[in-house]
């Protein structure tokens, strides 16, 4: 009774288009997370295959860092394990998963 002509057109029009709107709604996010994954999860996923990798083929003679911070050479690789010598006469036995880094020859960390 109270509401003008191009209000009640507007309501009216509004609940036969429920279709369109929904698709409004979803392609924004696929969107979005189209973005996030070409820019954040596939670069993370690539670095993080790439420092398994180089865990995976440390063999004997390299310098590695452990998750503790200590740094060793290897002196021996067994299966999932590796013994670090850590200074003279001191070695140690340490998983391969808790290394961090593998070093270049010249002790400098090597880069992504």
């Amino acid at each position: 009774m109270f509401a003008s002509p191009a209000f009640a057109q507007a309501a009216g029009s509004a609940s036969q288009g429920g279709a369109g709107s929904l698709v409004s709604l979803v392609v924004p996010w696929v969107l979005i997370l189209g973005i996030f994954y070409l820019l954040l999860w596939r670069p993370q996923q690539r670095a993080q295959k790439a420092h398994r990798a180089r865990i995976e083929a440390a063999k004997k003679g390299d310098t590695v860092v452990t998750g503790g911070g200590l740094i060793g050479k290897v002196t021996r690789v067994d299966g999932d394990e590796v013994e670090l010598e850590l200074g003279p006469n001191v070695r140690v036995r340490a998983l391969k998963s808790t290394l961090s880094d593998v070093r270049l020859p010249g002790g400098k960390p090597a880069n992504d």
